[in-house]
């Protein structure tokens, strides 16, 4: 007998409780550095919930930017979940408003990336994806609390390197789903053309551009390789 979806959804989720609890641990921690109360910080990991706006806010706390700058800055880098929810959207077909909505606010790079990874092309199944993604949206806030603690105790976090944290995740979801070379390609092209652009000065849109501009060359490519010879 197939196991129940809730019990699939935690068996799915655990790749992603392994790599938010550091992650959320550092962001807990910078914040608390930077001088965020906690009942501030465990707010922000409720509500706003993204593991790399959330770190470029408290930078932005930190350096004492104006709040139309850490709101504007954190907008623009979320942009990217236009793209995430416009490739999961065929997957919830038939979904409530209600439930459509649940799942964007819960939405993020490492939900979007099991729920993408599920095998078949048809309706995602609710009940594991609501499990993953609240056990998520738990552990990171499970996270954060913990990291708010340990910077009660740590002076001095430079030595662990925990602003590392996200961008080694984030390379290790990006591996697991590479699956040919056109994929690879299209990974090293979007990283680089990203630092380029970062180089250039295009810091708050050089990982939207360089999305874009990888993932149109790897359609092209993928269209062009499939097509038929005459």
């Amino acid at each position: 007998k197939s196991r129940p979806g809730w019990l699939r959804g935690l068996s799915r989720a655990l790749p992603i409780l392994l790599g938010y609890i550091p992650v959320a641990f550092a962001t807990g921690v910078l914040a608390q550095k930077t001088g965020l109360s906690t009942l501030n910080t465990l707010l922000m990991s409720t509500i706003v919930y993204a593991g790399s706006a959330q770190l470029i806010a408290i930078g932005l706390i930190g350096a004492l930017a104006s709040p139309v700058t850490i709101v504007v800055t954190t907008f623009i880098v979320n942009l990217r979940h236009l793209l995430l929810s416009a490739a999961v959207s065929p997957r919830l077909k038939g979904w409530r408003t209600g439930e459509l909505a649940a799942f964007a606010y819960e939405l993020t790079d490492e939900t979007f990336a099991l729920h993408v990874s599920t095998p078949g092309s048809g309706t995602l199944e609710k009940s594991v994806v609501f499990t993953v993604n609240v056990i998520a949206h738990v552990t990171w806030f499970f996270g954060t609390w913990l990291g708010i603690l340990a910077g009660q105790a740590i002076q001095d976090v430079k030595p662990f390197a925990l602003d590392y944290a996200l961008a080694a995740m984030f390379i290790a979801l990006l591996v697991v789903q590479i699956r040919n070379l056109t994929q690879a390609g299209v990974a090293v092209l979007a990283g680089g053309l990203s630092v380029a652009l970062l180089l250039a000065g295009l810091d708050q849109w050089s990982v939207i551009v360089a999305t874009v501009a990888a993932a149109t060359a790897g359609l092209l490519i993928e269209t062009w390789t499939r097509k038929p010879s005459s």
